[in-house]
């Protein structure tokens, strides 16, 4: 799947936890593309003939190799993510399209949601406390086009 495609199946995907979905370089692409072109401009440079002695340049290749197979993911909106998510079993049953819109506020996960998204925050991704979804997503995908790595999304090659 290309960069663009991932990013598209993700653009619009809040996941339960609150967290955009289009912000996270595993599924929205940005992972595989910067893996592929690193990889294009090490082998380019003639990296492995002049890298430093101790440096294994084939176990690192199968390394770039090894992380452009990786699956990406399709978001827990489209079946992705942890496979047992207590998040996306809780708000699926209380019909809440993510934790933001649930009134309850002691129902067991709060340490999880904490940490997601604390998590998320630290890794740079976008996260939803309140407020219009489509407004955030407009104003979420106009900071992704400036934020590192993502950025990478929309540029030419």
């Amino acid at each position: 799947m290309t960069a663009k495609k991932a990013f598209e199946n993700v653009r619009n995907q809040i996941g339960f936890c609150g967290i955009w979905c289009g912000s996270c370089v595993v599924g929205n692409g940005t992972l595989r593309e910067l893996t592929r072109r690193y990889e294009k401009m090490i082998d380019a440079y003639g990296v492995g003939e002049w890298c430093p002695k101790d440096f294994d340049y084939e176990e690192f290749v199968k390394g770039l190799a090894s992380l452009q197979r990786m699956p990406v993911c399709e978001g827990c909106l489209k079946g992705g993510g942890r496979e047992n998510c207590e998040i996306r079993a809780c708000c699926s049953q209380r019909e809440s399209r993510d934790c933001t819109e649930c009134d309850e506020h002691e129902c067991g996960h709060e340490d999880l949601v904490e940490r997601m998204r604390s998590g998320a925050l630290n890794a740079g991704l976008f996260v939803r406390e309140n407020g219009d979804r489509e407004k955030l997503l407009e104003k979420w995908m106009a900071a992704l086009k400036t934020k590192w790595p993502s950025r990478m999304l929309f540029m030419d090659e």
